[in-house]
Parts: C-alpha cells; sequence; structure tokens
C-alpha cells in the first residue's frame, strides 16, 4: 500500500513539474476540470463541422471522426510542446468559406479548395520557421492588442447570443430573439445559473452551469436523450489524402489560398492574444512568451489536417471557457484532447449537449473578457480610437481578421495624418499592404 502512495506521489510529482502546476497556482484536478469545460463549449464542431462540409459534397461521417481525431490529436500537441490551455479544431469561418464560397459557389471542387488550405497552412509553417510571425505579433501596438482582447470578448459573447437564439444574428443583421422560444428561455435561465454559481465563487462553475442547464432541457424538449450511447468509428477513405495540390497551385487562385492565410492568421493570433489576456499569460507589452510554439502547431495541425481532409485548424476561442475555470497550462488541452478521443466511440454522448447549454457559458465568458479594455490608453486618441475600430469592426461584421486588419491599417493612418508616423515600426508598415490587398480581394 505504501509503496502505491509513494509511486502516486512521484507521479503527481513529475506532472506538477512538467506542466510547472505549482508556479501558475494550479492543481491536476482544476486543469482537468477546466480542460472538460473547454471540450463541453466547443463539442458544437463536431456537428457543425459535418453540416458544413456536407455542403461541399464531402462525406458526414468520415468529416465527424476526422474532426474528432484531429481535435484531439493537436490540442495533446499543443498541451505537451507549449504547456498552455489551448484547444484546437477546424476553424469556423474557414469552413464556411470553404463550403459555401468556394465549393457550393462552384469555384473550385472540395479537392482543389483543400489543397488551398494545405498551401496556407505551408505558408503559416514557413513565416513561423523565420520567426516572422513572432515578429509580427512584438509589432502589433500595446494598445491594440489589448483591443484586441475585447474584440474576442465581443466575438465570443455574440456567439453565444446566437446559439442561445437570444439574438438572431443573420448578415450583418441583428434582432432580439422570441422569449417565447424555450430554447431562449433555456439560454436565459442557464446564463442566470452560470453568473450566479461563479459569482458565489463555486469551483467549477460554468461546467455545472453547462450540466444544470443541459438537464433542464429535458422537460423543455430541448436535450435529446440518444437511443444508443456508443458508436464505431466509420471509415476516413472517403476524404483522407484526396486533397488536389496540383490545381491549387494556379495563380488565379493565389487571392483565393490568401484569403485563407488571412482569416487564419489573425482569428489564431485574436484567439491567442485574447485567451492568454484572461489566463493573466502575456507581459507587460502584450506579449505571449514563445508565442512561435503554439504558432508552430496550429501551421502543423493545419496542413496535417489538409491531408486527413479537413479545413484550416486552429485554437479554438472557447478555450477561454477553461480558462475561466482555472486552466492554465497545456494539461488542460490534454484533458480537452482526451475528451475528444472518447468522442471517437461515444459521438452520440456529444449530441446531447444542446447549444442553449454551452451558450450561457460563452456569453459570460466573452463579458468577462472585455474587462481588459481598461488597460487600453484613452486619454491618446491616436491610440484609442484605432483600438475602439478594432473593436467595432469585429462585433458589425462578426468577423475578427476583419476587426483586427481594421485596427492595424487605421493605427498606420491616423499616425500619419496626425504627423506621429515616428511612433510606427517598419514591421507594421510593411504589413499594412498585404492587408489592404486583402479587403481588395474580399
Amino acid at each position: 500500500m505504501e509503496n502505491i502512495k509513494t509511486k502516486s506521489n512521484s507521479m503527481l510529482s513529475a506532472i506538477d513539474s512538467y506542466f510547472k502546476l505549482s508556479y501558475y497556482n494550479t492543481t491536476v484536478s482544476t486543469e482537468i476540470t477546466a480542460g472538460v469545460t473547454t471540450f463541453m463549449t466547443m463539442a458544437y464542431i463536431l456537428i457543425v463541422q459535418p453540416l458544413f462540409m456536407s455542403s461541399a459534397g464531402m462525406d458526414v461521417k468520415a468529416v465527424t471522426i476526422v474532426t474528432a481525431i484531429l481535435s484531439a490529436l493537436f490540442s495533446i500537441v499543443m498541451g505537451l510542446y507549449t504547456n498552455r490551455p489551448f484547444a484546437m479544431a477546424p476553424a469556423m469561418g474557414g469552413n464556411a468559406f470553404f463550403a459555401y464560397t468556394l465549393v457550393a459557389g462552384g469555384v473550385v471542387d472540395w479537392q482543389t479548395a483543400m489543397g488551398m488550405v494545405f498551401l496556407s497552412g505551408v505558408g503559416f509553417l514557413l513565416l513561423t520557421i523565420f520567426g516572422l510571425r513572432g515578429l509580427i505579433v512584438e509589432a502589433i501596438p500595446k494598445n491594440l492588442k489589448f483591443a484586441i482582447g475585447v474584440a474576442v470578448g465581443f466575438f465570443i459573447a455574440m456567439v453565444g447570443f446566437k446559439n442561445g437564439q437570444i439574438m438572431v444574428i443573420n448578415s450583418g443583421t441583428i434582432s432580439m430573439g422570441s422569449i417565447s422560444n424555450p430554447h431562449t428561455i433555456l439560454s436565459l435561465i442557464g446564463l442566470f445559473v452560470t453568473i450566479t454559481l461563479v459569482l458565489n465563487k463555486v469551483k467549477g462553475g460554468v461546467l455545472i452551469g453547462i450540466i444544470v442547464t443541459t438537464l433542464l432541457g429535458v422537460p423543455f424538449g430541448i436535450t435529446q436523450i440518444p437511443e444508443s450511447f456508443f458508436s464505431l468509428p466509420p471509415s476516413i477513405e472517403p476524404i483522407f489524402f484526396k486533397l488536389n495540390i496540383m490545381d491549387a497551385l494556379k495563380f488565379s487562385f493565389l487571392p483565393l489560398v490568401f484569403t485563407f492565410f488571412v482569416g487564419d492568421f489573425f482569428c489564431t493570433l485574436g484567439t491567442l492574444l485574447g485567451v492568454s489576456a484572461q489566463a493573466g499569460l502575456l507581459d507587460e507589452n502584450g506579449n505571449l512568451p514563445e508565442v512561435d510554439k503554439p504558432f508552430l502547431v496550429d501551421s502543423i495541425a493545419t496542413i496535417v489536417g489538409a491531408l486527413f481532409g479537413s479545413t484550416t485548424i486552429t485554437t479554438f476561442l472557447e478555450s477561454a471557457a477553461g480558462v475561466e475555470e482555472g486552466g492554465r497550462t497545456g494539461l488542460t488541452a490534454i484533458s480537452t484532447g482526451v475528451c475528444f478521443i472518447f468522442t471517437i466511440f461515444l459521438t452520440p454522448i456529444v449530441y446531447v449537449i444542446p447549444s442553449a447549454a454551452t451558450a450561457p457559458a460563452l456569453i459570460f465568458i466573452g463579458i468577462l473578457m472585455m474587462t481588459s479594455i481598461k488597460f487600453i490608453d484613452m486619454e491618446d486618441m491616436t491610440e484609442f480610437v484605432p483600438a475602439v475600430i478594432t473593436i467595432m469592426f469585429t462585433v458589425f461584421t462578426d468577423n475578427m481578421a476583419t476587426g483586427m486588419s481594421m485596427g492595424i491599417i487605421s493605427h498606420v493612418i491616423i499616425k500619419i495624418l496626425t504627423k506621429r508616423y515616428r511612433e510606427l515600426n517598419l514591421p507594421v508598415l510593411i504589413l499594412t499592404l498585404p492587408l489592404l490587398g486583402y479587403f481588395i480581394l474580399l
């Protein structure tokens, strides 16, 4: 018995040492709870990704399993390599552009579009290897970095309002949802349950809120109990290694590859900075130490993902849910990855969690992330205005990449027009040119 206890203590000590749990003032149980919470808020990707890809003519069952495999694999790799609480999965936004604009829109077939995703991933990898992605992050003004964190908060909250049907957000229009809608009512109940638990400092409040709301959804007729909790995974052969890189290399497709590139670059950057700010991982200049590590994982994930038949794999905004539960290290991301492994065989259980149960968590977490606005310099209008533009364009266009790009462009223009161009750095000036091209190509 004593020998077992000694081995257990030795294992816990090794885990603490590798993930620096004591340094980040966290524990194994806290990290696991955080990882499960992150998983529950992002499990919807297992439903949404196949739905989107079916519009592109891809095999739905194969897409579901590939999504689970890649989310599991790269969340675990992210945790082990970077020791950061960032979970990974196919990017929202990039998948819509892939399925509806390119394939359903008749521009290319899905195999060629997948080749474009692969090429954009190669571009990410080269920029990361040469240290250019990290250089760009450091070159972005500090106030814009804080604004990005606020914008991410608004973006997450907006996703929550939309998923909970509390607001109807379509094509740039926003209206109030119907208070008589059971889905909306359940989301609002879940929101106040979550707020009550977290503000009363109940440990695991966000996770408990999701579980309670899911259970309340049964009498509402929203939470559906599956007939079976187990399913064997289907073959991924219909989409595995079916990408067409040669056709994607056509010069006329370069703008489309660039659109994938810019969208993923800034969505990843925004997520890293926003979630890291919430976790207190940024330094005094608003930078994330060793940022090239998560960028490297992100790049490789996109390349491997395209080979498997998935759109861009990126760091997920919902990682903020785990951070709010106390997750601070890679053990959180690994826990999320392990949950995704189980879904390969237990997919029906994932479908039990309704969006009305995860929406409240996203709304409340988004609100908490907006507190970063207090760090923005509001006295210097040449700093404050670009920061506000970043936030407003993110919210009003429902696009994080657009908001960040407009913020950087406006920062450069305002500094030049106010004759304070000496405050600009060369990397930001260089970055502005392709961003202008990005808007021209939209």
